[in-house]
């Protein structure tokens, strides 16, 4: 990156008002980066991004990537598609919309004007698993026509596209896996099991586990899986990926309810209700990819990462 103000490299960040697009744009800014954040508001909240406004290196498109857009820049990291089952299976032709159309439009933008791009795929392109844990072989065991297919198999085409542009148009790509996610500026109503469990327990309402509670999740902090995020897009050009970004450390979804329980000193009691249908049973990442390309794995331990997440909620619970 140049150090003269004006040479200085434009990033522009597809769903860069959501969780984990608002910490991203964050972090570029931190590092001196003229940041575009585009966002159609679907999921993102301009409360995620409020503090950023007055940084003259931060400008905002509204804009729904379905439609082509038409920007100058030098890298691009693609994180537009609802992430949580709630919202993605609200409007499902439009999430696969979203990630099919969108991955085109990006990768024609990329093509372009000969940027970089990262695609922010999931784990979830490896279904409920037969392998554990899932290395970036793993083919995947997903349900072609289920309720969740409109993500999984939506990132799945997203994935190939982005591989058929590189291999076809020599667009210089990058594709990382993500895997569970947590930290401030989750959406308290996105469904997923962390913002779940602290927004009930803060409620002193009852927890609900989905199944018996014995499934597991990788919990892995914003701020790490940020970390690993722009260690892919500065990684040498001959690597593309997928490379897995997340936490190996695996964990019962009942122990992180009775940890969350404890740590916000809930009166919250645990009900436990039907598992829904192709809900993984296992998710743990493989990431010895991510620390032998990019000298990358998660720092943050659970705890310490909850703590800062159940204070976000608390503030946001309280009206601050």
């Amino acid at each position: 990156m140049a150090s003269n103000k004006y040479d200085r490299q434009r990033v522009l960040v597809t769903g860069g008002a959501g969780f984990l697009g608002s910490h991203l744009c964050e972090r570029l800014l931190d590092q001196g980066y003229n940041v575009i954040c585009l966002d159609n508001y679907f999921t993102g909240q301009r409360q995620n991004i409020f503090h950023l406004m007055d940084n003259r290196q931060f400008e905002i498109v509204r804009h729904d990537l379905v439609n082509p857009i038409f920007l100058e820049v030098d890298q691009i990291y693609n994180l537009a598609c609802p992430a949580s089952p709630v919202h993605y299976q609200y409007n499902p032709v439009k999430t696969v919309k979203t990630s099919v159309m969108g991955a085109i439009n990006i990768l024609g933008l990329a093509k372009r004007v000969k940027a970089k791009v990262l695609q922010a795929s999931t784990s979830e392109v490896y279904g409920d698993p037969a392998v554990h844990p899932q290395k970036e072989e793993y083919w995947g065991n997903v349900n072609p026509i289920g309720k969740r297919a409109c993500y999984d198999e939506g990132k799945r085409c997203a994935e190939t596209l982005f591989f058929d542009y590189h291999r076809q148009n020599n667009v210089n790509i990058k594709v990382v896996r993500i895997f569970n996610t947590y930290g401030p500026r989750m959406h308290p109503n996105d469904g997923r099991v962390v913002s779940n469990f602290i927004v009930q327990a803060l409620n002193n309402e009852a927890i609900t586990i989905f199944g018996d509670g014995s499934q597991t999740r990788s919990f892995c902090f914003a701020d790490d899986l940020i970390d690993g995020m722009i260690r892919m897009m500065d990684s040498p050009e001959g690597f593309v990926g997928p490379v897995n970004l997340g936490n190996p450390a695996e964990f019962q979804i009942r122990e992180l309810a009775e940890q969350i329980i404890r740590l916000t000193n809930s009166k919250s009691r645990i009900e436990f209700l039907p598992l829904p249908k192709d809900d993984p049973l296992r998710r743990r990442p493989d990431i010895s990819l991510a620390k032998e390309k990019l000298g990358w794995e998660p720092t943050t331990p659970l705890e310490k990462g909850l703590g800062k997440t159940i204070k976000y909620f608390k503030e946001l619970v309280s009206g601050k």
